[in-house]
């Protein structure tokens, strides 16, 4: 049996310790993984006053409104809202803590003004924000993902290195075996 030269071990632990931190067992994890989102954001806009804070939320043709007091940001029930979007008038929907407006059709892509008017008993208000509609790059539906270039980055700059630490180590030891000369 031969034995073991320290360019060899070193190669050998080198790639031990690396194969072993790349894949963390039970345990020597930080837990569990942050749940990635299940879906698109839906497009939003909000609109605010020293009175009043709207929220719309547009879900296809239907735009779901939340209307809060400033102060205290506590839902306000029983308002009456018309809303205009990109020019066309709709009138809000109570519902259970929102209002709703369902549109003709739904809009086109760009960035559409939003004006409110809120009115609440003797309270009169007027709102305005822009809703930002971004046409999806990926309409086709299908899911797009980097998750392989990493690891296949990770496993190229490890087969550089040990392809540099075996060029190392051939020199070392051609080095090694090269005649000193005569002895005097």
């Amino acid at each position: 049996m031969t034995p073991c030269s320290p360019l060899a071990a070193l190669l050998v632990s080198l790639a031990t310790a690396w194969a072993t931190a790349a894949h963390a067992g039970p345990g020597h994890d930080h837990g569990d993984a942050a749940p990635a989102p299940s879906g698109p954001a839906l497009p939003r806009f909000t609109a605010t006053s020293e009175t009043f804070e709207l929220v719309g939320v547009l879900n296809g043709r239907q735009l779901t409104l939340y209307l809060d007091r400033a102060a205290d940001n506590a839902p306000v029930a029983g308002a009456q809202i018309a809303l205009e979007i990109a020019g066309v008038q709709h009138q809000a929907q109570a519902q259970d803590d929102t209002y709703g407006v369902t549109l003709a059709e739904p809009p086109k892509p760009g960035v559409l003004p939003v004006t409110a008017t809120v009115t609440t008993g003797a309270e009169l208000d007027l709102l305005a924000g822009e809703l930002d509609l971004q046409e999806d790059a990926h309409a086709d539906g299908a899911a797009h993902s980097h998750a392989w270039p990493a690891p296949a980055g990770w496993a190229a700059a490890g087969l550089a290195a040990l392809a540099a630490l075996i060029a190392i180590g051939r020199r070392l030891a051609a080095r090694r075996q090269r005649p000193t000369g005569a002895a005097a």
